[in-house]
């Protein structure tokens, strides 16, 4: 799993400071999702603020900031349950995982970066929250506007679903109709495209998406009451 797994107070990455060897060993990244449990109830909002301000200062401590971004994009792919992109970023980047995770990472150049385990994964605990965008979510058009085209969008689950979609749909809408088809709720649902996540009010005009793009959705289901 890693030298990661549990850990949640790393507010900030480890400065490489001068340049060291890295590990001897390169392992390919694993595919299992990494399990931890927040110190306190976090709501998916909150997790969003804390990977942001985690990512917008990275690059200003010590280490590349090509290697950050590399880093950020190869997360987001592998919480998507993409991992053959998240890999092909690695490599790309000539990134060194000696665990086979993302907790623990070395460049070309022998720097160290260490990801906390909020960004790559949300807890156990998180909590769900219903957003004010939501009951504020524009109408949707008339049925004579709408040219409906076949949206792919890839479950975390693995699994590709087509949706009926037009361009002046909103995500919300698109999330319960994914719900219609799938039964996943639309407050478990997180849309993902170009490493953005999208709101509830966007619609898909504004994402610039094309017919053959491929949106990806993190389920975050609640873990099920023990008996």
């Amino acid at each position: 799993m890693g030298n990661c797994v549990g850990r949640q107070r790393q507010e900030r990455p480890a400065a490489p400071g001068h340049p060291r060897k890295r590990a001897g060993r390169n392992e390919p990244l694993k595919k299992e999702r990494l399990k931890w449990k927040s110190d306190y109830p976090m709501t998916d909002g909150q997790l969003r603020s804390k990977r942001d301000e985690f990512w917008d200062t990275a690059p200003a401590f010590e280490g590349r900031k090509e290697i950050w971004d590399a880093l950020k994009a190869a997360a987001y792919a592998a919480e998507a349950n993409d991992h053959e992109l998240a890999q092909a970023i690695l490599d790309g980047a000539s990134i060194t995982l000696p665990h086979g995770t993302l907790c623990e990472c070395y460049d070309e150049l022998g720097n160290r970066y260490q990801l906390p385990i909020y960004c790559l994964s949300p807890p156990v605990n998180l909590l769900l929250e219903h957003t004010e965008e939501e009951s504020l979510e524009p109408p949707e058009p008339p049925p004579s506007v709408r040219r409906e085209f076949p949206l792919k969008v890839r479950l975390s689950t693995g699994k590709d679903v087509r949706l009926g979609a037009s361009l002046p749909d909103t995500v919300g809408q698109l999330k319960r109709q994914l719900h219609a088809q799938e039964g996943i709720e639309p407050s478990w649902q997180r849309w993902f495209f170009s490493g953005k996540l999208l709101t509830d009010r966007t619609r898909l005009q504004e994402t610039k998406i094309q017919k053959d793009f491929v949106i990806q959705v993190i389920i975050n289901q609640p873990p099920q009451p023990q008996d």
